[in-house]
Formats: structure tokens, sequence, C-alpha cells
């Protein structure tokens, strides 16, 4: 997504992802990531899938609070570049005051916050960073600013590519997760209908050889491909079926933990490539979908974008403040909601 601008090894991540069903606390006061073998009633009775939109960490919008959200994904903490020091957006010191302000409004509502680093534009801070001490210690700087125990990844682009950040992020989750035993972990990851590349596979399996603890894959269903012009609605559920099967292939987990170990993101609107629109049935057919499958969450890019455009902007091209479509403001997030 744009920032805006616009086997023992492999344990440890099962455990994580079995568990995932019986711990979201994304609606329901359990946590997404409890150490432990879950019990059998745990493992069946998967709580409903939870509504958590990409939003600003600085700069709210009317649409926030649309379809009362019960986990707020806040883009996105990077490098400025050249050194190993978390930033809002590679330009915004982590503690600054209007940055901590918009965090505890957020937080007012009830909602509970994950810190997404990396995104589409920037430097990772993995890219940077000189060893995984310093790397897990920028992590768990931008953590305590927002006062939040969830990390997602948004790993796309060049550095998906990258096997030398992709090793070094591991090993850095992996120690922060030694030092926070209650730290979520996620994923967030480009697919096709066809299901993940093998660049997101390697990932995965980097996390676990490290031992990292993977609570979801966060699965962004968006941007395939001028080929692809088609239901987008029908290519985010053939997506999430494809890489349902390479979950449980990977990780060695059933049919519903594969299912309770995903998250789906759809772009809102006009995509970034030229015919793909997500419309309002598209938002709801993927809502079904993931509460008939106990998926974890479902989430969209973005919140400031849940509005029509005021003016020709977005009507070809996606606009950063605008969907594109003729809607209700906040519709989308109430679509998602549920």
């Amino acid at each position: 997504m744009r920032a805006y601008r616009k086997a023992a090894a492999g344990c440890a991540l099962l455990l994580a992802l079995a568990t995932a069903g019986c711990s979201a606390q994304d609606g329901d006061g359990t946590s997404d990531a409890d150490a432990g073998t879950p019990s059998a009633s745990a493992t069946t009775s998967a709580p409903g899938t939870a509504y958590a939109p990409y939003v600003s960490a600085t700069t709210a919008s009317d649409q926030d609070s649309a379809g009362s959200p019960t986990t707020y994904n806040l883009a996105f903490v990077l490098s400025s570049g050249d050194d190993c020091v978390p930033r809002w957006n590679g330009v915004q010191d982590i503690d600054d005051a209007s940055a901590t302000s918009r965090v505890e409004r957020l937080k007012e509502s009830g909602a509970t916050l994950r810190v997404s680093f990396g995104g589409a534009s920037g430097e990772e801070l993995a890219a940077v960073c000189g060893n995984a001490t310093d790397l897990a210690e920028a992590y768990g700087e931008a953590l305590d600013a927002a006062g939040a125990t969830r990390a997602d990844f948004d790993i796309e682009g060049d550095e998906l590519a990258d096997t030398a950040s992709a090793a070094l992020r591991s090993e850095a989750i992996a120690l922060l997760q030694e030092e926070r035993s209650d730290l979520e972990v996620s994923f967030t990851l480009p697919v096709m209908p066809s299901g993940l590349d093998s660049d997101s596979l390697a990932l995965l399996a980097s996390a676990n050889d490290h031992g990292v603890q993977v609570s979801t894959v966060n699965l962004m269903t968006m941007n395939y491909g001028e080929s692809y012009d088609g239901d987008m609605g029908d290519y985010a559920l053939t997506s999430a079926q494809a890489a349902h099967t390479q979950l449980q292939d990977v990780f060695g987990t059933s049919d519903a933990d594969a299912w309770r170990g995903m998250a789906l993101t759809s772009m809102l609107g006009v995509n970034d490539v030229a015919g793909e629109t997500f419309t309002l049935a598209d938002a709801a057919e993927v809502r079904a979908f993931a509460q008939e499958k106990g998926i974890a969450w479902v989430s969209m890019w973005a919140s400031f974008r849940d509005r029509q455009c005021t003016d020709e902007a977005g009507a070809d091209d996606a606009a950063t403040d605008c969907s594109g479509v003729t809607q209700e403001a906040g519709a989308f997030g109430e679509a998602f909601g549920g």
C-alpha cells in the first residue's frame, strides 16, 4: 500500500497461527498472540471477523470511526532513508506531540492500535539498520510511542525480494518477541488471484526459520495488473482461497486455522492499476466471505479515502484522499465493519 503521499523453528510460527483464532483482541477482549497450546474448544469457536482499517498516524479523518473499528492500523513507520531512527512516514518524529495526541484520541474509542512498518514508499527500517539489535530497538521505540503491542510489517516492492533485509528483520522481530511476550506480529504482503508469490513465501519462511511467531498474514487484495479488469470482489475471494492453500502447505495448519491466520485488505474505490475499481458491493462480498471463513480481520486502504471526490480527481487515477466512486462518506467502513 502506498505510504501517503497519497520444523523446530516452524513450531513457533505454527503455534501463533493456530492460536490466533481463539485469541483475537479485535473485539472480544483477548489477545491475538497468547502463548500456549489452545484448548479444543478454543480452536473450534473463533470470534467474528474484526474490522481494522489503515489510518494516518498523524492526521485525523472524519471517516476514521466509520464501521466502528476494533483496531486501527497506523500507517506508516519508516526510516528517513539514511539512519535507523523510526519516523512517521519517514519525516515526523515518532514522539511528536501531534502524533501522540492523535494516538490518544484513537484510543479513546476503545480500539486497540497496530503500528505498521513499511508500505510501498520510503525505506523500511530493515533496509538501513546495521544490525538486529538496533533494528529491534527502533521497532520497539515506535511501538512504545503508540502504546501498542501489535506490529504489522507491510513489505512490498523491491524490499520484498531483498533477502538480506528479510533475514535481518526476522532476527530483530524474534529478539523483540523475546523481550515482549505479548507482541503480536502480522505480515502484510501482496497477493494475486493465483496466490502469494515466491518472494512472499520466502519472507514467511525466513520468519519461520528465526522462530518468529506470526499471528496473521494480511493479503493486499488490490493492484493485480492491467490484465485483471474484471470483478474485484471475485478476485479478492480467489486470491484468499489460493493463499489459504499455501498457508496450509507452508505452515502445516488445519483448514480452519489457515483461515483464522489470514486477514484481507482491499484498496477501496479506484485502484492504482487502470481498470481496477473496488466497489461497495465488493466490500460487502469480501466482508461476508471473511465472516463465513472465520478470517481474523478485514481492512482497507484507507479511512481518509472513504469519501466521494469533490471534483473529477480520482475518476481515472487513484486519489490519495477520496475513493473515485459515488458513495456516502464512510460507506466502505460501514460495509467492512459489518
